[in-house]
């Protein structure tokens, strides 16, 4: 196994030995990969500056944690339309103020839900394109003198392209801003849809499963 491979391996079983020396992630790498291969691990920052490996870094942990909210976005929209189609025919009161107002289909108000989490999931995808791009080959803030091919690095890294300015790009810091912007509007249609049930609950109109409900331990017929 090459050096680099150990290193990865080191730390996919927690047993990398951090030293109080190590300032970061990049200099505790490239101190373990010298121990292991001798001077030449120092080129391991030929070209680089911790300014454009740490945006690549978020870039590159954010970009796997808005794929994997988008599928499961998409798996939790299916279930729901799925289900709202089994019960077509279901009606219930539509609630307005917390009072029954109107008579609407148990799948006209899953949907409404269904509604909102696919707006999420859109406003997950427009993000990809500023969030995907690499930064790295900014160097500092300035670039480099190595003659590195931004290009392939990104495409090695699955990015889909480059960023357009390296001042800007080590200091940039939007995609964080919109991550959390979408993800707060999506924490907020999910707590919409959990009071709705609760509420649902309550009125004895749905039965929560046991496997997702608590109960009391003085009344056993309490379920919550």
């Amino acid at each position: 196994m090459d050096g680099l491979g150990k290193v990865r391996a080191e730390w996919a079983a927690g047993t990398f030995d951090i030293k109080p020396s190590d300032e970061d992630i990049h200099t505790a790498n490239e101190r373990r990969l010298t121990e292991l291969i001798g001077a030449n691990g120092g080129k391991l920052h030929t070209g680089r500056s911790r300014n454009d490996q740490v945006t690549t870094d978020v870039r590159l942990w954010m970009r796997e944690e808005v794929w994997t909210v988008q599928q499961e976005l998409l798996v939790l929209i299916e279930v729901m339309t799925c289900h709202a189609s089994e019960h077509i025919e279901l009606l219930m009161a539509g609630v307005t103020h917390l009072q029954p107002a109107q008579p609407v289909r148990y799948a006209h108000w899953l949907l409404s839900h269904a509604a909102a989490l696919q707006r999420d999931a859109l406003r997950m995808n427009d993000l990809l394109p500023r969030l995907n791009t690499c930064p790295l080959g900014c160097g500092a803030l300035a670039g480099h003198a190595f003659g590195l091919d931004r290009t392939e690095l990104a495409a090695s890294l699955h990015f889909d392209g480059v960023t357009l300015n390296s001042i800007d790009t080590v200091c940039d810091r939007d995609f964080i801003a919109e991550f959390l912007s979408v993800s707060s509007l999506l924490m907020v249609h999910i707590s919409q849809l959990a009071e709705d049930v609760i509420l649902l609950n309550w009125r004895k109109a749905v039965a929560l499963a046991d496997a997702y409900s608590t109960g009391s331990s003085l009344m056993p017929q309490k379920k919550v």
